[in-house]
């Protein structure tokens, strides 16, 4: 499986013409699955394609639940592209996308390791806008020229349309309060329906969003990954600063969300996390790298707001699907 994702990485990455600007959290893959990715980079790059790269590296900050990766920097630097660390610090360099001829964005919560592309639940999204991916090199560029996390993500998220839809790029650190907002209005207005997954679920106006509707019996469900939740909530337990949120996220648990039963984080381990980052809210999804915590709104993260009918039947589908497999979570 991890080779037929590599397969359709180097297809989306072999039309490229004139520029291929990659943001990734986490690249770092085996050796049949390298072979195909870095071959189609090289490829690029031999035919004349201006290949820029940027990737997370070292955190100062306490460590997050599951710790930051460490990229294969020997692979990347065999690229023989330009590339650049993006410290992680204060917070992480968290994106996984891509922008082909400033013309096609790949983005969504994958990253490029093997774990990712066959033990876990994640979302690509595939866009041909020159106008989403304007807005998304304006990104890069912020991280290219500073490599800071704390002074990126300050493009506008302006809607744009992509054909009949209407589509927003939201980044943070920039604009990541602002995202939180805006996902949880989205909720308070909700008539029909509303699906998460998220490894986390921890920011607070969405937790009081959430709180608000499961009292009015709104269709609320979703999935979490266990390790991860769980470990929030004993760090939550142990920091009376933000114990207060304890009691909205067990309300806002009262709705019937799932967590995957992961491996937990450990040196050598597998890397098997409930990792899509999607909610949707009646025809609306919201679909990136972005965990609805309060790390997300200040890490450099990315997401696609997308108004669409059709889109949003089959991502609430695919949670559903996904939150089918695992047990009801029900905090301790």
């Amino acid at each position: 499986m991890a080779v037929d994702v590599a397969h359709e990485v180097a297809s989306f990455l072999s039309t490229a013409r004139r520029t291929l600007d990659l943001a990734q959290y986490d690249f770092h893959l085996l050796e049949d699955t390298a072979a195909i990715v870095a071959g189609a980079i090289k490829d690029a790059a031999a035919r004349g394609v201006a290949v820029r790269m940027i990737y997370d590296v070292g955190h100062r900050n306490p460590i997050p639940v599951p710790p930051p990766p460490e990229p294969d920097v020997e692979l990347i630097s065999s690229l023989g592209v330009p590339h650049r660390p993006i410290a992680g610090v204060p917070d992480l360099m968290h994106h996984k996308y891509v922008v082909r001829d400033g013309e096609t964005v790949w983005t969504g919560s994958t990253n490029w390791t093997d774990d990712s592309w066959s033990r876990q639940e994640n979302v690509v999204v595939i866009v041909e806008s020159p106008k989403l991916a304007t807005a998304f090199t304006a990104n890069f560029d912020e991280l290219w020229a500073r490599a800071d996390v704390e002074q990126s993500g300050f493009v506008d998220p302006d809607p744009v349309r992509v054909g009949d839809i209407r589509v927003r790029a939201w980044f943070t650190p920039g604009f990541g309060e602002a995202l939180s907002r805006r996902i949880a209005k989205h909720i308070r207005r909700a008539k029909r329906r509303v699906r998460i997954c998220s490894p986390v679920l921890t920011v607070a106006p969405v937790l009081s969003a959430l709180c608000e509707r499961i009292s009015d019996g709104l269709d609320i469900a979703g999935c979490l990954d266990r390790p991860q939740i769980e470990g929030v909530i004993y760090q939550w337990g142990e920091d009376g600063n933000a114990a207060w949120k304890l009691p909205l996220l067990k309300q806002a648990l009262e709705a019937p969300f799932s967590a995957k039963p992961s491996t937990p984080y450990g040196a050598g381990t597998v890397h098997d996390f409930m990792h899509a980052k999607i909610t949707v809210v009646d025809d609306v999804v919201f679909a990136g790298s972005f965990n609805l915590s309060r790390s997300g709104e200040q890490n450099a993260e990315n997401v696609l707001e997308i108004e669409d009918a059709g889109i949003a039947e089959r991502l609430a589908g695919f949670i559903d699907e996904v939150r089918a497999r695992y047990p009801r979570f029900t905090p301790g």
